[in-house]
């Protein structure tokens, strides 16, 4: 989660100042439904969350859904090959039991 977290703070650090990053992070983090996101953002989560849980249950529905938040089809296709990506990733890392580099904080045992 840490790699992750970084990847996103990257991302957002460009419009928010840093008090804000760090609370959208640590909010995104805790409970993305809580985190008080934009609707376009709230559907790409609820996207990604279902492909990484329950990837066999997607449907042209879930798809539709990101177009009536605004997402194109370049969107929706790179949101989907990102998403995947880290799922694939994530499980070849697991798999392998390779641990984060040293630059990220240390894993939390009970997963908070």
């Amino acid at each position: 989660m840490e790699a992750h977290a970084l990847d996103l703070r990257s991302e957002i650090e460009k419009t928010l100042k840093k008090s804000d990053v760090d609370a959208l992070v640590a909010a995104i983090k805790d409970d993305w439904r809580k985190a008080g996101l934009a609707p376009a953002d709230r559907a790409l989560c609820v996207f990604a969350e279902k492909l990484t849980r329950t990837p066999g249950e997607m449907e042209r529905a879930d798809v539709e859904r990101l177009r009536a938040a605004g997402f194109d089809d370049r969107a929706i296709h790179d949101a989907t090959q990102a998403v995947a990506y880290f799922n694939y990733i994530n499980r070849v890392a697991d798999g392998l039991g390779t641990d984060p580099e040293d630059f990220y904080p240390p894993r939390d045992p009970k997963g908070a």
